[in-house]
């Protein structure tokens, strides 16, 4: 499946447990905007950046790809997103180095 399928499918998945259950997607929605959109003294692409080292951390292909989405809509870069993998590696070992190596397959995708 390409990272295109993938998101396409979680974006899919995450409408319907909206449907299903719309308080609990509702309240995480606000967490997630009220966090992402505030006027604090880290921006927007920082954060994603921190969210996609959770992600890689943890092994979730779904948020990996989401992150990634949003990063290539800030403009990060390559570079940037492989130096954030290294850190994630360096935090979370192996495992971590596994998912690093999605993460960096759907950015390329996502730029070619």
């Amino acid at each position: 499946m390409s990272w295109d399928d993938k998101l396409k499918a979680t974006q899919n998945q995450l409408r319907n447990l909206n449907k299903a259950n719309p308080a609990a997607t509702k309240g995480f929605g606000e967490l997630s905007k009220g966090v992402k959109e505030s006027d604090g003294p880290i921006d927007f692409k920082t954060k994603e950046y921190v969210a996609l080292g959770i992600a890689v951390a943890q092994g979730c292909e779904s948020c990996i790809v989401l992150h990634i989405k949003a990063l290539v809509r800030t403009g990060a870069t390559r570079e940037e997103v492989a130096d954030v993998l290294g850190m994630t590696i360096q935090m979370g070992g192996g495992p971590a180095m596994m998912y690093a190596a999605k993460a960096l397959e759907c950015y390329d995708e996502f730029c070619d």
